[in-house]
């Protein structure tokens, strides 16, 4: 299986390298995929993942499935066996969400959904992950809106849903440092 990241933001911003990095990490660089980027940011996540300028569309693939909350059937594990392809919309979400995901479109792609609350896309991944390998989405346990204690009586809130695994949200250590040091 492969995961494609449709980067979708103007930029490649840190948070970002910082997620696909997260990602490759949890699917393997083997499998993950990286489009939509800009020529000068290639070398920014090349030794981690396949990265293209074109867009996933571009790439004429076949047995697509795009990510997506609006969609109106959930990922199932009986879906591994029709798609090859798992397509994520690489944006950095706002709160409240925009709803960006929709503009992401690939010809003959079906959509499926992860409930309609939005992750950040290393979370995206692993559900999925975790889905095509067999646990359906009603088994999976998830907490919303991790709190990260930044100075002494300062914290940021992340606004998102996050995947429990062995109790604990899965989050990378190195957004966590981010988020101490720069901020959201």
């Amino acid at each position: 299986m492969k995961y494609i990241i449709e980067h979708m933001d103007p930029k490649l911003w840190p948070w970002s390298i910082i997620e696909y990095r997260h990602i490759s990490s949890s699917v393997g660089k083997e499998n993950l995929i990286v489009t939509n980027v800009k020529e000068k940011d290639i070398e920014k996540i090349a030794d981690i993942c396949e990265v293209h300028t074109e867009t996933t569309d571009e790439l004429e693939l076949d047995r697509v499935c795009i990510l997506d909350p609006a969609a109106e059937k959930t990922l199932e594990p009986s879906d591994a066996k029709q798609f090859d392809y798992l397509v994520f919309g690489g944006i950095l979400g706002n709160d409240p969400p925009e709803a960006r995901t929709k503009d992401l479109q690939v010809a003959g792609a079906e959509r499926r959904n992860l409930g309609k609350e939005q992750f950040p896309t290393d979370n995206a991944v692993m559900v999925v992950k975790k889905i095509i390998e067999g646990t359906p989405f009603e088994k999976l346990r998830f907490t919303y809106n991790i709190t990260i204690e930044l100075d002494e009586g300062e914290e940021m809130i992340l606004p998102f849903k996050y995947l429990l695994i062995d109790g604990k949200p899965f989050i990378s250590k190195e957004i966590i440092e981010h988020v101490k040091k720069h901020g959201f």
